[in-house]
């Protein structure tokens, strides 16, 4: 006889289910966990995908079928080093180290552009040939802009500056940084660049009709960089007019849809690609997620699909929870920037926008862009490191097996009130000293100490308990009234605050 099955029975499991991944979430380090865990995914997924989409166009110039794959892997492996030295960076030192990093990477974009410095291939002068590896410098332009661009909106918005001090530092060295890479000429990165400026511009508080503004231009000259050389236009025209040159101009988009359409729902399988086969130019490049669509499917291109979902989601997570202002804009303008370099890729490669030339994050061959993007998310796991709840825990010791194996520095906790002192101090000019009169000897003076416990930049030390109470929170809200007008800072439930500041 069957038994008659309860009708609350599968909600119940369901509730569970979803009550287990929201307890997950509840805990301190969840988003560090999250950004390691996306990042190995797409390193992995990215590997796996440039072994099978290049082992033929190799193999058909002479060289091993695990040519590119190899290279490919040192990057990855450089990658993870740069990964681990960013977790283990001190967001005050990077804050120090943002502007002379920024300032040496545009030296290195004007460096790149002399003759017989900078290494010109297909007409594009963009790398350093450093014998073993070739350094693109406009890859690392983009995180220092990042990281720079956030250490300046962030100090001045705790100044309460106004728009003409926010514009006037970041915009003219963002298009400096652009008009640098135009030269190259690199379409695609100068995209990149103009997605980090933007981000930054709206992340930092421009108002809507400044930004539009702004948005509207870049549209513009945008426009007319893409009309402005042969092969730009020839994109154009073949996005417009996809079927009036379908064995020309529009012939590497045409292949890549019918890449796609050819995996349908379940993919012909790993290493199955019929396009590879010299039917698909830079298919382990640019047009690597038409052999994910090929190969593994509808079900491959939703994996990698959820996986920047997920990237979305964690990044800005770590945003509206980090209490430092630096944080919130680093870690949204990076999100921001990864993610609509990642979009533009999926859009060009299904036929929605012009081919750019934009290479999927960690999936697409490339050893600069592979070995940077990890650097910046260690930095994004970093600022994950820094949110209250895991400052908290990390400082009650419970870091969790992960930590502990690799080692980290406990993260500082973050202070309002201790970082306005600190920029009050450094603004103080120190008085003249008094000449002494003949015959009397000046008084030692007595120099002031910052209290047992504190550093510099608002940061409590490590071994002292946070002070990121409901009182300081409470103070901190009113002496930064700018927070309250941030549009993108959405209002985050704060069922964790009875735990914010004590161990578990």
């Amino acid at each position: 006889m069957t038994t008659p099955r309860r009708a609350g029975t599968t909600t119940s499991a369901r509730r569970a289910g979803t009550g287990w991944f929201a307890a997950w979430l509840a805990r301190p380090l969840a988003s560090f966990h999250l950004v390691v865990a996306i990042a190995v995914l797409l390193t992995v997924l990215g590997l796996v995908m440039v072994l099978s989409a290049s082992s033929v166009e190799s193999y058909a110039v002479g060289k091993s079928a695990y040519s590119l794959f190899i290279q490919q892997g040192m990057f990855a492996l450089f990658g993870t080093i740069l990964f681990y030295i960013a977790l283990r960076i001190p967001m005050r030192l990077m804050r120090q180290l943002s502007f002379p990093v920024f300032a040496l990477s545009v030296v290195l974009l004007v460096l790149v552009l002399i003759p017989g410095i900078g290494t010109e291939v297909q007409g594009s002068r963009r790398w350093f040939d450093l014998g073993v590896v070739a350094v693109q410098p406009s890859e690392i332009a983009k995180v220092t802009l990042v990281v720079w661009g956030a250490h300046l909106l962030a100090s001045r918005q705790t100044e309460k500056a106004g728009y003409k001090d926010i514009l006037m530092p970041l915009v003219p060295a963002g298009l400096l940084v652009c008009f640098l890479v135009v030269l190259e000429p690199n379409l695609s990165t100068t995209i990149a660049l103009g997605i980090v400026l933007s981000a930054l511009l709206w992340f930092g508080g421009l108002p809507l009709r400044m930004f539009v503004t702004i948005a509207v231009s870049g549209a513009v000259a945008a426009g007319i960089l893409a009309l402005s050389a042969g092969y730009r236009s020839d994109r154009m025209r073949a996005f417009f007019s996809p079927g009036d040159d379908p064995q020309g101009i529009g012939y590497q988009a045409r292949q890549a849809l019918y890449s796609l359409a050819d995996g349908g729902i379940w993919g012909r399988g790993l290493g199955q690609s019929r396009a590879k086969w010299s039917y698909l130019p830079n298919a382990h490049n640019d047009f690597i997620f038409a052999i994910i669509g090929e190969e593994l499917g509808f079900l491959g291109c939703a994996l990698v699909l959820g996986l920047f979902a997920l990237f979305v989601y964690t990044g800005l997570r770590i945003a509206t929870r980090s209490v430092d202002p630096f944080i919130r804009l680093l870690t949204a303008a990076a999100t921001t920037w990864i993610t609509g370099q990642a979009l533009i890729n999926v859009g060009y490669v299904v036929g929605l926008l012009p081919v750019t030339g934009l290479q999927l994050p960690l999936v697409s061959a490339g050893g600069s862009s592979l070995a940077i993007t990890l650097f910046m998310f260690g930095i994004i796991a970093n600022a994950a490191r820094h949110e209250p709840e895991a400052v908290a825990a990390l400082q009650a010791g419970e870091d969790g097996r992960f930590s502990r194996l690799l080692r980290l520095p406990v993260p500082e906790m973050y202070s309002p009130a201790r970082a306005q002192a600190a920029r009050a101090r450094n603004k103080a000019k120190p008085k003249p000293k008094a000449k002494p009169k003949s015959g009397m000897k000046a008084a030692p003076q007595r120099r002031a100490l910052p209290p047992s416990g504190r550093g510099r930049g608002g940061y409590d030390a490590p071994s002292r308990r946070s002070i990121d109470s409901d009182t300081a929170r409470r103070t901190s809200r009113s002496t930064e009234s700018w927070r309250s007008t941030r549009a993108w800072e959405p209002s985050y439930p704060t069922k964790h605050d009875r735990d914010r500041g004590h161990s578990r």
